[in-house]
């Protein structure tokens, strides 16, 4: 009965640090990168459609994105989505594709960026932290019920505290990487 608290605790980290790292795709650090527009969505006839879905989008130099709609006359949607999202990028269509020019990284908005990283790093450990107390509940529920002994309760729970101490380092890993990516010049 342990292992399935084992295998659920693990399997709810593994989502807790995709999460993170689908956060960390999203926020910018210099280079074009067409994960940034993944949480844009396009009013296409009355129904808000993920700009990926509608388009394909691609880095062709290491500054611009480029966005060559599957439909032409949807253009001028793609292009007012892009402008009232917060990434900040003002877009420059020729009729036919847009093109995002990603500005250089002020030093301030690197900072910016690096606080918003921790941030989404510290909100990941919250939720590690979070699990490891659900995962800690269900082994007291066990041991009250007499589904295991209370020396076995103690290792689980050392169990369950090395599984959450692995999943920390990795968001600490994974918030390290990204910062010195925003951070580098």
């Amino acid at each position: 009965m342990k292992n399935y608290v084992y295998d659920f605790l693990n399997n709810k980290m593994e989502k807790t640090i995709q999460v993170l790292k689908d956060e960390l795709h999203s926020i910018r650090a210099g280079r074009a990168n067409p994960a940034l527009l993944d949480h844009i969505a396009v009013d296409y006839y009355g129904v808000d459609t993920p700009l990926k879905q509608m388009a394909n989008i691609s880095a062709p130099e290491p500054r611009t994105l480029l966005i060559q709609p599957y439909d032409a006359t949807i253009i001028k949607s793609i292009e007012k989505a892009i402008m009232i999202s917060d990434i900040g990028i003002n877009p420059s269509n020729d009729g036919k594709v847009i093109r995002l020019n990603m500005p250089i990284l002020t030093e301030e908005r690197r900072k910016e960026l690096a606080k918003l990283v921790k941030k989404n790093g510290e909100n990941s450990k919250i939720a590690l932290r979070n699990e490891r107390r659900d995962a800690n509940d269900k082994l007291k529920k066990q041991e009250k019920s007499g589904e295991i002994t209370e020396d076995n309760l103690k290792s689980a729970e050392e169990e369950v505290q090395k599984i959450t101490d692995k999943y920390v380092v990795m968001v600490d890993d994974l918030v390290k990487q990204k910062e010195e990516e925003i951070l580098e010049l």
